[in-house]
């Protein structure tokens, strides 16, 4: 294999946890706007990444695939970095930084 690989975190929810992106395989979003990730286990394990609906809105229908994007654009970075999501005034991004 050529190069070292970068780290990509996510934060969860409360920022209190953090998965690495490259343990998901699948992201899944209700209709509440509740986002969570699989990891690649076998017990199929499930990571609650935004809680829903709350006070600060719900998130876009299409959340989900913007981080699956912002996890593919740091693949081609150097380092370790950590994304999480941020609502101000109701518009929802994700945020990336380095750790």
């Amino acid at each position: 294999m050529g190069g070292a690989v970068p780290e990509v975190w996510i934060s969860a929810a409360d920022g209190c946890d953090m998965v690495r992106a490259d343990a998901v395989v699948m992201f899944r979003m209700d209709h509440t706007g509740r986002l969570t990730a699989q990891l690649r286990d076998e017990a199929k394990v499930s990571v609650t990444l935004l809680e829903g609906s709350s006070g600060s809105g719900h998130p876009p229908a299409d959340f989900h695939r913007r981080l699956a994007r912002a996890i593919a654009e740091l693949a081609d970075s150097s380092g370790a970095h950590l994304i999480r999501a941020e609502s101000t005034d109701g518009a929802w991004s994700w945020i990336s930084e380095a750790l």
